[in-house]
């Protein structure tokens, strides 16, 4: 049985190592849906398992931070980010130095 889109979004997030990020057409693409970026911020919404899938790893094609179900939004995402090493330029995410190439 083929594996939905959620669980494969869900599989390949459970991926993004501490300190990188992806943004959330990246991950649509690596899931096989490269149009499906709103469907991967849906994925994301519905997270029920955040240390399973850390979905605070997931930003916006520019670096942008938005949406954040849990805690305080997306302050609560940028401390997290923070924290395991996420390179910020201003309040977005420095995309050169941080994002994961899923290599």
């Amino acid at each position: 049985m083929k594996n939905s889109f959620r669980d494969r979004v869900y599989t390949i997030a459970a991926k993004i190592p501490k300190g990188k990020v992806v943004t959330y057409g990246q991950l649509a693409k690596m899931a096989g849906s490269p149009q499906a970026a709103r469907a991967v911020g849906m994925s994301m919404r519905c997270n029920t398992d955040r240390k399973k899938v850390p979905c605070h790893r997931v930003v916006a094609s520019n670096g942008a931070l938005t949406g954040y179900a849990f805690g305080k939004g997306v302050t609560t995402k940028k401390e997290i980010l923070l924290k395991e090493g996420v390179v910020f330029k201003s309040n977005k995410v420095d995309l050169i130095r941080s994002q994961w190439t899923g290599r």
